[in-house]
């Protein structure tokens, strides 16, 4: 069974053709309502805190070092700016091949993400079956860098909808189940403090809007 995560251009166009009828569409009302007044990814856009704020674009898993990021910027910029952590404002936007750091370890033993991401577990040296930056980090890191912590600290990830939607239909091929389904599983397994965004794209220029500095992550 091949799980190849190579973003493949034809897979990608059959699979926009068809969100329509497998439940994309859910997601098309909000990038609508996103030119409003108000919607849920306006309210996530304008909740990142802080005087100064970064965008970390996160497209590839990249050992978990989007993390790193976080933290460093978490733990020098108060420094830099004279100021407390509090002024200091970090959006994650999950989307690509980074997708899976947006979904718990029930989404990653069922559907073998590491496997399909080419994702090691720090402690097996295997293809994941968990998360294996949420909770922990590798020996090499501070514990406090996983992403689990992060959040608590006011790090704002998001996870791109349009990849959850793309590469969900991958698994769902690759597995012989309904795409409707693996999707909406995999939208079940988004962890807490994750919000949605119809695109990591349109993530990251709304940020952009809201004076978040951009900052490639991986």
């Amino acid at each position: 069974m091949d799980h190849s995560n190579a973003f493949d251009r034809r897979n990608f166009l059959g699979f926009t053709a068809a969100a329509a009828t497998l439940g994309l569409a859910a997601a098309a009302p909000a990038a609508r309502a996103a030119t409003g007044p108000s919607t849920a990814f306006t309210q996530w856009l304008d909740s990142i805190p802080g005087t100064h704020k970064v965008t970390l674009d996160v497209r590839e898993p990249g050992g978990g070092m989007c993390n790193v990021w976080a933290w460093v910027y978490l733990f020098t910029a108060p420094k830099a700016y004279g100021m407390n952590e509090g002024d200091m404002g970090v959006a994650m936007v999950l989307r690509h091949n980074a997708i899976p750091f947006a979904l718990g370890d029930e989404a990653w033993s069922k559907y073998r993400l590491g496997e399909v991401f080419k994702i090691d577990d720090h402690e097996t040296g295997k293809a994941a079956v968990r998360h294996p930056y949420y909770v922990d980090m590798p020996a090499e890191f501070f514990p406090d860098m996983a992403l689990q912590t992060l959040i608590e600290r006011g790090v704002k990830p998001v996870a791109c909808d349009m990849a959850i939607f793309y590469y969900s239909g991958l698994v769902a091929k690759a597995m012989s189940l309904k795409h409707e389904d693996v999707m909406a599983d995999w939208n079940a397994n988004v962890l807490p403090g994750i919000a949605h965004a119809p695109s990591g794209l349109v993530a990251v220029q709304g940020l952009g809007e809201r004076g978040c500095s951009y900052i490639y992550a991986g």
